[in-house]
């Protein structure tokens, strides 16, 4: 197995001396035959519709309502614009949706990239047109107006009032005040005729607990001239002996500064400089990023001037993208009256920064107008509205990235239950990744900032972000919006030569003119901000996590102001089943379950040293970093750079006569990783060894992935006495293994103990069999497959789909 390996890497060496200079061959075009037409089925709906005769949808209001201090009923008159009512396609064409999905990714089947439109997936795997017909007559009936049927078939967009919605859905829509914020609701499971129950999953739009696109918390830093780096506010600030000691706690170099990553670190560090320099740039490849939030058009040139990213010839276009019929349920998020999503900003530019000459689309739907009106209340907000009328619409992209993210678990006992993605709002955000996949669209979506609960940091109850998981949050889960097995999901990792005390191997001490100092590829681990991070505690000494966090964090943070969740998110689905294509890898678990994430990128560093640069409206770039620099981290980052790695990819494909979308990565990804990492069962080649990204440029430059062995995603978790503090639920905190008390939890929430996240529901040890979850050979919840060598890839990747060599250079 040790020559496949070298086999291997003389294959990438000869193909890049037979590169030519300019790609100069044009995409072919596809065949527009109906593929993977199901037959005609039968109607459903097959009793008269009454609603004298109903069935309850379980679990379809929200649970976190129990913890409301006060609750006002909606006015009936209150207008609920743009709900959507999710169908259920029948388990027939489900199971030939899914065929199908797996035979457009079989380069040795007929129907091999043959992608379908809206109308074809509609017609092939939606609810029929009877049954559809049905459901809108009485829609109607109850005095909603119906706005759209999807052409995927699955989805109805109708508006009418609260009190119309109470009567239909037998439920009652309420005002409730959950810590400082107020949310809208209904306060039971919503009943439907049961003659409709075969071809209804459920509404879209009850309650407003949205999910959010998280990251970690901006930095702003100032260039120094004379330390050749930014100094952070966090850095400039710990002056006194105590507070550079909790800094030093948390890892700030309080007496050096902080590195901000210029597009050219990561084109450097991630193999993109041969195929640039070869003109694969992502020209004629659009990515949307997908978002309820928006930006001003002069940032992304901004950054595009500042990192002379302009000589590539990418576009950027801000869209409000509506339905193909009926109205209009997609209205602009005006940045005068919101301000600027970090989340958009960041996305746009550093998609571009790695294919600079693709066209980004920011696709964005409010969910609220200008007036603070509400636009739309479903579960994703104005993400789910971009996105679904994008992949239904009639100019669709190549690349999606999305980074919203919020936990799938919503945990219930006696009815009442914890914040998560109730099943309507999953089915459909599964059923239009799926839809896209049939499309030949490549989804990106971030697998989270939280550790091993991408839901942690949030708090839809509006007491704060960023804190870890308290009493009775599960430590384990996956974000719902990451899990579908259509999408690709991006973790985080961080650069381990800051703790290896090898920053000079790997980064020149002086930037160059458009920014960037990476020398080469550097060694990855996994992105881990707490004191759960045994690197950073093997770094200062300690032999183990847990001792690290005893000695250094209780004893100079007692108040858990420095407890954290903030890494890279990775954790089983417990809603979606684990693909075929999920199980053929080294290492992957033999669970039941979608386990994310699927690849990671750089997304964040413990201690802070190390960020993304950004350029924004607050704070602008400027000639010689003269003024202050926004510094910027997370998932929200790994995503569209990735969703960039994948536009080079497509003109690469497309270069060779092929048609150039690709739909969901992840098929194609694990296969080629199994190359290098082995099977699920037998021995591991080689390549295992020597594709692992401690190995750093040397050992890795002819392998397609880094594989990411060091560190792990376990982070803090905190139970906090109840008795102390009313205002917290009274419960346990399970997979959380206490090694300490806090005297004052976060500064204001009274005693607590404070843990580490692990897989036991009740942990007595902690250690490699249970921390949640750390890095190791082949794939691992803490960073899936790794991060990849984008060069390799794409030759990897063309000798997959058999493509025809390159033509002769001029």
């Amino acid at each position: 197995m040790k020559a496949k390996h070298f086999v291997l890497s003389a294959a990438i060496a000869a193909a890049l001396a037979s590169e030519p200079s300019i790609l100069l061959a044009q995409p072919m075009v596809s065949s527009t035959a109906i593929l993977g037409r199901s037959a005609a089925e039968a109607p459903r709906v097959t009793q008269s519709v009454t609603n004298s005769t109903l069935v309850t949808i379980p679990k379809s209001h929200p649970g976190l309502i129990s913890q409301a201090s006060s609750i006002v009923p909606l006015a009936n008159s209150v207008e609920m614009n743009h709900l959507q009512l999710v169908l259920r396609p029948s388990a027939a064409r489900t199971a030939n949706m899914e065929a199908l999905i797996a035979s457009q990714h079989d380069p040795n089947s007929a129907q091999f990239h043959q992608w379908l439109t809206p109308q074809q997936f509609g017609e092939s795997f939606g609810v029929v047109d009877s049954d559809i017909a049905a459901v809108t007559s009485w829609l109607t009936a109850q005095g909603f107006t119906v706005n759209n049927v999807y052409p995927n078939k699955t989805e109805i967009d109708f508006s009418g009032t609260a009190g119309q919605v109470n009567s239909a859905f037998h439920t009652r829509e309420n005002i409730y005040t959950i810590g400082n914020i107020k949310h809208l609701a209904n306060a039971d499971d919503v009943s439907i005729p049961a003659a409709l129950e075969p071809v209804v999953t459920g509404v879209m739009g009850l309650n407003d607990m949205h999910v959010a696109a998280l990251h970690p918390k901006s930095q702003v830093g100032q260039w120094n001239e004379t330390k050749k780096s930014l100094i952070t506010k966090d850095v400039a600030e710990a002056t006194t002996a105590s507070a550079k000691r909790i800094s030093q706690a948390v890892g700030f170099n309080v007496d050096g500064g902080t590195r901000g990553l210029a597009p050219n670190d990561l084109v450097t560090m991630y193999g993109i400089r041969t195929i640039r320099n070869n003109g694969v740039t992502g020209k004629g490849i659009t990515i949307a990023i997908v978002a309820n939030g928006d930006m001003l058009p002069s940032d992304w040139a901004n950054f595009v001037s500042t990192f002379n990213l302009g000589q590539y010839g990418g576009t950027f276009n801000l869209i409000n993208p509506a339905p193909v019929n009926g109205s209009n349920n997609c209205v602009d998020v005006p940045v005068a009256v919101w301000g600027e999503s970090e989340s958009v900003v960041v996305g746009a530019e550093w998609a571009t920064a790695i294919a600079p000459g693709a066209n980004i689309e920011v696709a964005s739907c409010g969910d609220y107008d200008a007036n603070g009106n509400q636009l739309t209340s479903n579960f994703f907000g104005g993400v789910f509205i971009a996105a679904t009328n994008i992949i239904n619409g009639t100019n669709r992209p190549d690349i999606i990235s999305a980074s919203a993210t919020g936990g799938e678990l919503q945990e219930y006992t006696n009815n009442v239950g914890t914040f998560g993605t109730d099943s309507t709002s999953k089915t459909a955000i599964d059923l239009m990744w799926a839809q896209a996949d049939a499309e030949g669209i490549s989804v990106f979506t971030a697998a989270g900032d939280g550790g091993s609960n991408a839901g942690f940091g949030y708090d839809p109850s509006g007491a704060g972000q960023e804190q870890p998981t308290i009493n009775g949050v599960s430590a384990i889960d996956a974000n719902a919006i990451a899990t579908s097995p259509h999408v690709t999901a991006v973790g985080g990792t961080d650069l381990g030569d800051v703790l290896d005390g090898t920053t000079s191997k790997y980064f020149a001490a002086t930037p160059s003119v458009v920014g960037g100092s990476a020398l080469s590829y550097v060694p990855e681990i996994a992105w881990n901000e707490s004191c759960g991070n045994g690197v950073a505690a093997k770094a200062l000494g300690y032999n183990s996590a847990v001792a690290f966090c005893q000695d250094y964090y209780l004893a100079y943070d007692p108040d858990g102001l420095y407890t954290t969740s903030t890494a890279g998110s990775g954790a089983p689905s417990s809603v979606d089943a684990k693909p075929a294509w999920q199980s053929q890898v080294y290492n992957a678990p033999t669970d039941q379950w979608r386990d994310v994430p699927d690849v990671a990128l750089f997304a964040g560093s413990y201690g802070g040293y190390t960020y993304f640069i950004a350029c924004n409206s607050s704070y602008p770039c400027t000639p010689g970093w003269s003024g202050p620099v926004d510094l910027e981290s997370g998932t929200a980052l790994s995503t569209p750079m990735f969703a960039g790695i994948q536009a080079l990819i497509d003109q690469g494909i497309a270069a060779r006569g092929l048609p150039a979308d690709q739909g969901n990565a992840a098929p194609t990804l694990y296969t080629l990783a199994a190359e290098e990492y082995g099977n699920a069962s037998g021995s591991s080649p080689a390549s295992l060894a020597a594709c692992n990204a401690d190995n750093g440029p040397n050992g890795t430059s002819g392998c397609v992935f880094h594989n990411v062995t060091r560190g792990s995603i376990s982070t803090n978790c905190v139970q906090i006495d109840e008795s102390v503090n009313p205002g917290i639920a009274p419960a346990t905190t399970p997979n959380c293994y206490f090694y300490g008390s806090l005297v004052d939890t976060f500064g204001d929430l009274g005693p607590g103990q404070v843990g580490l996240t692990t897989t036991d529901a009740a942990p007595s040890t902690y250690g490699v069999s249970n921390k949640a979850f750390g890095a190791q050979p082949g794939w691992s919840f803490a960073a899936g497959l790794g991060s990849v060598n984008t060069t390799n890839l794409l030759i990897a990747w063309r000798a997959y789909v058999h493509a025809p060599p390159a033509p002769p250079a001029p």
